[in-house]
């Protein structure tokens, strides 16, 4: 997939800058999804109701990240001529309603023995999980397809329909009910998106060479396939922030924990941006032919993301306190003394991304040692300086 050689649709500035708006867009209105979905439930669910849910979204979160890493990460890497990167994003939405689909019996298991509470919440996932993943892994393949307006038009619409659809869920609804609406209000981006890659791509049909409308799915399982890599790398990153918080939970307070965790959310809107560049970077690096314009571009794009990351923090460390309470409550005054160090990491964070994201489209095998490195030295260096300082 990574190694085909062929013509990368060119495009001028005004379009580039275009599919780059595009894609942040994209990115902030998920986010924004995700953020509304856990605050409408919250809204309207007793504790323990939500509670539930709290815990079968967790669980979505997990595996959603596995199936970007698995999938779309490797997919928006792909080159080649429209009809092969169309095959390809064939394969990828293919594969990810079929794997999501397995994935639902054992999801759906734990009711069998408790068919309420949390039990019940993963059987609805398991049933609305091929929806939700599939409709996700579209945003990418749009993204390949230098498309990005249309992923974010299906991102729109999921947003625009599960928060009525969330809004008019009757009191007491139980997490069995709740998944299931939240999961199924996807079905119209679903549907969109489907339309549109027909539309980009064209109905299936083979290649003037006799290639296959599409890859078999289980080309996706070869041992060669990057996304073995990329999955990894997701789950050491995430343990790495997981141990990184255990630790400091171990040798510090946990006042400490929440001051932690209450400065990295202020920072939740360049997260956003860090995921476009790394969801959607790729496709648009490979416009620019020769790896040095690759990595010109790609530091530049860092240098840019770096300032607006020392800009947030500045913004956020002149913020008044009386404002700051009114964001994180009383965790604003532990909070805001890790501002400037955490603005700082963000803005080193901004170089590390741009590099990995260049590595990634010119050798997409090395960039698994530096994320198992970085998710100890991280770890190492957050509970070391607490101990120190």
């Amino acid at each position: 997939m990574t190694g085909a050689a062929g013509p990368v649709p060119a495009g001028g500035p005004g379009r580039v800058r275009t599919a780059v708006l595009a894609s942040v867009a994209d990115q902030g209105v998920a986010a924004l999804t995700n953020i509304a979905v856990v605050v409408f439930v919250a809204r309207g669910a007793d504790a323990a109701s939500f509670a539930d849910f709290a815990v079968v979204y967790t669980v979505f979160t997990l595996l959603l990240g596995a199936s970007t890493a698995y999938v779309g990460q490797a997919l928006v890497l792909g080159r080649g001529t429209t009809a092969e990167r169309g095959r390809e994003c064939r394969t990828a939405v293919a594969f990810t309603a079929v794997a999501a689909g397995v994935l639902a019996l054992p999801l759906a298991a734990p009711a069998l023995v408790a068919p309420d509470g949390i039990p019940a919440g993963l059987a609805a996932l398991g049933l609305v999980l091929p929806v939700v993943l599939t409709q996700d892994a579209l945003r990418y393949a749009f993204s390949l397809l230098g498309r990005p307006g249309r992923a974010l038009a299906g991102d729109l619409l999921r947003l625009a329909v599960v928060l009525p659809v969330l809004a008019v869920l009757p009191a007491g609804t139980g997490t069995f009910g709740t998944v299931l609406a939240w999961g199924l209000s996807a079905l119209p981006a679903l549907a969109l998106g489907l339309f549109l890659l027909r539309r980009a791509i064209g109905p299936a049909a083979p290649g003037p060479a006799g290639e296959p409308a599409r890859r078999p799915v289980r080309a996706l399982l070869a041992r060669d396939h990057l996304g073995r890599r990329f999955v990894v790398e997701f789950g050491v990153g995430n343990a790495g922030t997981q141990l990184a918080v255990i630790g400091l939970g171990v040798f510090a307070t946990p006042l400490a924990v929440g001051a932690l965790r209450g400065a990295t959310t202020l920072f939740g809107p360049l997260n956003v941006l860090y995921n476009a560049v790394t969801g959607f970077g790729p496709p648009l690096l490979n416009r620019l032919g020769t790896p040095a314009r690759r990595a010109r571009a790609a530091a530049a794009t860092g240098g840019v993301l770096a300032v607006v990351a020392a800009g947030w923090g500045l913004v956020l460390y002149l913020l008044p306190a009386a404002v700051g309470r009114q964001v994180l409550g009383e965790t604003w005054d532990a909070a805001a003394g890790l501002l400037p160090a955490t603005g700082t990491q963000y803005a080193i964070m901004a170089a590390g991304v741009c590099g990995l994201v260049t590595l990634r489209v010119l050798r997409p095998g090395a960039t698994l040692p530096i994320q198992v490195v970085f998710s100890a030295l991280s770890v190492a260096c957050l509970v070391g300086g607490y101990l120190v300082g």
